[in-house]
């Protein structure tokens, strides 16, 4: 029986702000020196390993990045499946049991999410390994990782006794909620506690079957929406209605803790795994020079130890300090001590509160054909710099309250300007009066850099009135 792995890839992006954000959050950024987290996962779960091409599970608004991010990688997938909304692990789980048992009935599911880090990869498809048989004869299988420390921010397993004829693989005694700090050292001096990945390998019918005897009102949600999922370009959009009303649980609260048949394979100690929920998990395992700073861009540290610094486009300089966090991006700096970072969510929740849009994007906003990002704005006037990658093409639109002004930078644009069509060079332009009918595009191998100038009485995203997509945007 082949292994199908079901990649999870939602998220709110808050943990890891301001580099992580709603609309663009952690598992689609590189933090690192590698590919971004999504496409690590991808890849060490990739065919060349001898798994089959993954299902990818993902909400609407991120459906784009995930397909592009797919084809940097070279990966293409067996589906993407769009969620309306989120509903937790639960509910990914089935529906990706579901997509699975139309291309193999005796699928077996590696469940897994998309924003995890492993330094060794290797170990895990080892663990996989030893768990295919345990999986095969109806277990549900997940994988325990030997703590490093008393980590609160984890949920635990604790072992129990070996299985039968199955190398490596125990029952599970219990799963143990996220601890306090006293209890977490009690779990790491017992020996017998095991921090919970997230991973889980199991049969796609078995789960279906084990999710209709214990969450009735999620399986056939879950049916039901998938039945009447609709095909949009490359991905499959479950219904909503009924998606939207299946309870919001997490497969360990919907099964693994209510199922006789859990099991679990404890990880090799060196797997260097992280669910990268804080910027002082990233340090921990991210590369550190000899005063213990992990340094990214352009950065001078002097007489500083122990501090996660990273950079954007300014250099960031640091004298002087111990055990901190410094993160800048484009429109936002972070500053906090290492051992508060779990009190992010604070700052962000404030943000929210007062409505600034920090909270939710970047100044760089992604898009299928490529990005936009804000240079300056003011009274009646704002200024973009759009990249359009090879191929990618803006909606057929029209603007009501707005003129533009569009320069190349780099590259060559085809333009449509009411009936006329036509190619700009670099430093060539072009006037796009208000209400006029248009399009920009980007028919050659190389990526499109454009400044456009927007001014009018009104500026707003939402001044856009498309005549055709090839996106399926409205």
């Amino acid at each position: 029986m082949a292994i199908h792995p079901v990649i999870m890839c939602g998220g709110s992006g808050t943990r890891l702000w301001p580099v992580s954000r709603t609309v663009y959050p952690k598992q689609f950024m590189k933090l690192g020196d590698g590919g971004t987290l999504f496409q690590e996962t991808l890849r060490r779960l990739g065919t060349t390993h001898g798994f089959a091409a993954p299902v990818v599970i993902c909400n609407d608004e991120h459906r784009f990045i995930v397909g592009e991010q797919m084809r940097e990688a070279g990966i293409a997938p067996a589906a993407i499946l769009l969620e309306p909304v989120g509903r937790n692990t639960a509910a990914a789980a089935a529906v990706g049991a579901l997509q699975l048992l139309e291309l193999d009935r005796d699928a077996i599911m590696l469940l897994a999410p998309a924003d995890a880090f492993m330094a060794k990869p290797e170990h895990l498809r080892r663990a996989v390994a030893a768990a295919q048989p345990a999986a095969a004869q109806g277990a549900f299988v997940t994988f325990g990782i030997k703590p490093g420390g008393p980590e609160t921010a984890y949920g635990y397993i604790r072992l129990g006794a070996a299985m039968p004829d199955l190398p490596g693989v125990h029952h599970v005694a219990r799963f143990v909620e996220k601890p306090s700090a006293e209890k977490a050292a009690e779990y790491i001096a017992s020996g017998d506690h095991l921090w919970n990945s997230g991973l889980f390998l199991m049969r796609a019918a078995d789960y279906l079957a084990e999710l209709e005897r214990l969450e009735p009102a999620i399986a056939a949600g879950c049916r039901d929406a998938f039945d009447q999922r609709k095909t949009d370009l490359d991905f499959r959009r479950l219904a909503d209605p009924p998606f939207g009303t299946i309870p919001n649980k997490s497969i360990d609260y919907a099964v693994m803790e209510h199922t006789d048949r859990a099991a679990v394979v404890p990880t090799q100690a060196d797997l260097g795994w992280s669910d990268v929920g804080s910027w002082n998990s990233l340090w921990d395992v991210a590369t550190r020079d000899a005063n213990g700073n992990a340094i990214q861009g352009d950065v001078v540290a002097i007489d500083t130890t122990n501090s996660y610094i990273r950079g954007k486009r300014r250099l960031v300089a640091a004298l002087g300090i111990r055990d901190l966090v410094i993160v800048d991006t484009e429109d936002a700096l972070l500053v906090m001590p290492r051992d508060r970072t779990q009190e992010l969510r604070d700052i962000v929740a404030e943000l929210q509160k007062r409505q600034r849009p920090e909270a939710t994007i970047h100044r760089r906003v992604y898009r299928p054909w490529g990005s936009y990002e804000q240079v300056d704005a003011g009274e009646r006037f704002q200024v973009k710099r759009l990249i359009v990658r090879p191929g990618g093409q803006l909606s057929l639109q029209r603007h009501r309250k707005r003129a533009e002004h569009w320069v190349v930078v780099r590259g060559r644009a085809t333009v449509t300007r009411g009936e006329d069509v036509f190619e700009l060079a670099e430093n060539e332009s072009t006037y796009i009066p208000v209400g006029t009918v248009h399009r920009l595009e980007n028919r050659h191998i190389e990526p499109l850099h454009l400044v456009e100038v927007q001014s009018g009485e009104y500026l707003g995203e939402d001044d856009i009135e498309r005549l055709d997509d090839r996106y399926g945007r409205r």
